[in-house]
This record gives structure tokens, C-alpha cells and sequence, in this order.
């Protein structure tokens, strides 16, 4: 094609030039003007092409470049406008995978650091005063109650917004235990509950955190709607009795406090059921494979 070079032409200005019949040579309305306008489209077609592929990003029309204007040479910069697809969408997977990965420092592991961090005021606040003045012991059972809401928030918003870190797994349960733990020692040896009672419900915590464990190469056991309600309950117990309550108020504590012992001890023992039923499935499962495999 000597009516169009490609030099001059470089991208599709040139080729739209061409296309009018203001090459050299190329009489507009003539047969040869037509066959030079047809040239010349075709040039536009492969300049395009090869302006899509080099440049890595075509703004209609053929045109490439760093801003998208005619006349950049094919395999320039990538275009503004529709760049290639290969280093952007690496760029966008690593991005995406960055925000998958959340941060230790979210909101759920902050709730359970405040819970950690309430312990020790907590235990300073029952103590006070000789741990029998009901001002004391009310800021006391503040302090307990927003330990046991964010309990519940910490959990829900970190399996909600994807925000579960190997921290908040391993921190949360120790911030649960400490401080119910905190509350029970505490009114057990200021004589408010029987230390049997606080024997009952700290062996039991202690002892399936502990069986977990031992089970979780076969499986994990889930949180049963019983666990739940005793939870509930023996924060509103020890709640109550933290309070330095009287009359039919410390009567009414004292059922809801036997409610909770009953739970622990109820759904205590339907995790060890659960436990041995999830090791024998998992033994059975493992000595199948494995004769499977022999065969």
C-alpha cells in the first residue's frame, strides 16, 4: 500500500485520511479512490488490531496511546480508556485476597480486649470498701454488664463482616472465662455464694474447653441452644448477685442462680455425649478409610 503510509498514518486519523481520498494518487469518486479508500479501511482494521493488542487498551474507534488520542504509535503506553486485562485483574485479585485478610486490630478483637481489660477493674471494684458497699459493688455490676454485651456483639460482628482472626479465636474464650471466672471467685470469697456453686460452673467451663480439644481431631462440637440459654443465665445470676440485693429480689436471685448450676450441669453432660459420639464416628470413619485402602 504505497497510498497510505504506515509512518505517517499511525493510527486511525490517518487511516480515516485515506479513507477520504487524501492519499497520493487517490481521485475522490474514481474506482481507484475507492479501492484506496477500501485499502486504507483495511489498515485502520489491522492498525486498530495491532493497537489493541501492543497497547494493551483500545478507546473505540482503533485509537491508543497513553491518552487515548489518534496518532500514537501501535504497542505504546496503555490506553486511559480500557487497559489490558492481565496485569489489572492480578492487581484486583491481590487487592480482593488484602481485604479478605482482616485485621487483628477490628472491631470484634477490640470489644474482646476491652473485656480482657475489664477484668482487673472489675475485681477492683468488688473488692473495694471491703467488697460490701452497695455503691462499689453497683459500679461492680457495671462493669460485669458491659463485659457480658460485648461478649455477645464481639462474635456476632466478627462472623458477620468476615473479621475471625486466629487472635479473637484464641482470646475470646479466655476473656469469657476470666471474667465469669473473676465474678464467681470474687463472690465466693466475699461469702455471697457457696464456693461448691462456683466449683460447679468453673470445673464445667474449664473441662469442656478442655474436651474440645482432645476431640478436635475428629470434629468440632457446636454451640447448642442449651449452652446458650446457660450462658444467659449464669450472667444474670452472678449479675444478680453481684448487686447488692435484698428481700424477695435476693430470693429471686438465689432460684435463678439454681437454674443456672441445673443448665451447666444439664448441657455439661451433653457435651461429653457429644464428644464420645463424635470420637467413635470419627475412629469408624478413619478404620474404613484405611481398610479401603488396603484393599
Amino acid at each position: 500500500m504505497t497510498g497510505v503510509p504506515a509512518s505517517a498514518a499511525g493510527g486511525s486519523s490517518g487511516a480515516r485520511r485515506a479513507a477520504a481520498g487524501a492519499g497520493p494518487g487517490a481521485v475522490p469518486g474514481t474506482a481507484g479512490g475507492r479501492a484506496t479508500a477500501r485499502a486504507a479501511d483495511g489498515v485502520a482494521a489491522r492498525t486498530a488490531d495491532e493497537g489493541a493488542s501492543g497497547a494493551g487498551g483500545v478507546s473505540g474507534g482503533g485509537t491508543s496511546g497513553a491518552d487515548g488520542t489518534s496518532g500514537a504509535e501501535p504497542g505504546g503506553a496503555p490506553g486511559a480508556q480500557g487497559g489490558g486485562q492481565s496485569g489489572p485483574a492480578r492487581g484486583g485479585k491481590l487487592a480482593a485476597a488484602a481485604v479478605n485478610q482482616a485485621s487483628v486490630w477490628n472491631i470484634a478483637n477490640l470489644l474482646t480486649v476491652l473485656r480482657l481489660i475489664l477484668v482487673p477493674g472489675f475485681v477492683a471494684l468488688m473488692l473495694a470498701e471491703g467488697g460490701h458497699d452497695p455503691a462499689w459493688r453497683s459500679f461492680a455490676w457495671a462493669a460485669f454488664a458491659i463485659a457480658m454485651i460485648t461478649d455477645l456483639f464481639d462474635g456476632h460482628l466478627a462472623r458477620t463482616y468476615n473479621l475471625v482472626t486466629d487472635f479473637g479465636k484464641i482470646a475470646d474464650p479466655i476473656a469469657d472465662k476470666a471474667i465469669m471466672g473473676a465474678a464467681l471467685i470474687c463472690l465466693s470469697a466475699l461469702g455471697d455464694l457457696p464456693w461448691w456453686v462456683t466449683g460447679v460452673i468453673l470445673g464445667r467451663e474449664l473441662g469442656i474447653t478442655l474436651l474440645r480439644f482432645l476431640v478436635i481431631r475428629y470434629g468440632v462440637i457446636p454451640a447448642s441452644r442449651g449452652g446458650k440459654l446457660k450462658t444467659l443465665t449464669q450472667g444474670v445470676a452472678v449479675g444478680m448477685y453481684v448487686l447488692a440485693l435484698t428481700g424477695w429480689l435476693a430470693t429471686l436471685r438465689f432460684w435463678v442462680m439454681a437454674a443456672a448450676v441445673v443448665l451447666t450441669v444439664v448441657t455439661g453432660l451433653d457435651y461429653v455425649r457429644q464428644a464420645i459420639v463424635l470420637r467413635r464416628r470419627g475412629i469408624a470413619e478413619r478404620k474404613a478409610a484405611l481398610e479401603e485402602k488396603e484393599a
